[in-house]
C-alpha cells in the first residue's frame, strides 16, 4: 500500500502535469507556463542524503539546485532558478519543486543523489533524467 506522502506526490503530479511518460529512468513531462510542478527523484535506500544535485543540460556548469552538507548551495545555482526551486523532502525524496514555469524551463533535467557513506570520488550516475516541455499558458 502506498504511503500518504507517495499518494500526495502522485496527486500533485497529476494535478500539475499535462502528461507523463516513463521509460526506465527517463521520463517526459509536459506542462504549461505559469504552473508549479514536481520533477520526481526517489531514493530507494533510506540512508541519509549527502548531496542532491539537479542539473539542466542546457546550463553547462550551473546547477538548478544543489543541496549538500544539509544546506542549499546558491553559489553555483543558475540565476533563473533562484527563489523558484526547492526539494520535496531532504531525506529520501529528492524530487524538485519548480514554481512559476516559463517556456525557458523546457529542457533535459538530471537528478543525482549521493548518500552518506558513498565513495566521495565516485561520479554519481543520474538517478533520473526528465525531458520537460513547457508550453505557453493561456
Amino acid at each position: 500500500m502506498a504511503s500518504s506522502s507517495q499518494l500526495l506526490l502522485l496527486w500533485l503530479l497529476l494535478l500539475n502535469v499535462s502528461s507523463v511518460s516513463t521509460d526506465s529512468n527517463q521520463h517526459s513531462i509536459t506542462a504549461e507556463s505559469g504552473q508549479n510542478i514536481i520533477l520526481p527523484c526517489q531514493v530507494s535506500d533510506r540512508s541519509p542524503v549527502m548531496v542532491v544535485e539537479w542539473k539542466k543540460a542546457e546550463l553547462d556548469s550551473y546547477s538548478v539546485l544543489l543541496f549538500r552538507d544539509s544546506q542549499f548551495d546558491s553559489e553555483h545555482q543558475h540565476p533563473s532558478f533562484k527563489g523558484r526551486v526547492d526539494l520535496q523532502d531532504k531525506n529520501g525524496d529528492a524530487s524538485l519543486v519548480l514554481r512559476h514555469l516559463t517556456t525557458d524551463d523546457s529542457g533535459t533535467y538530471e537528478c543525482r543523489v549521493i548518500l552518506t557513506g558513498a565513495i566521495r570520488n565516485l561520479v554519481a550516475e543520474p538517478n533520473i533524467i526528465i525531458n520537460l516541455t513547457v508550453s505557453p499558458g493561456e
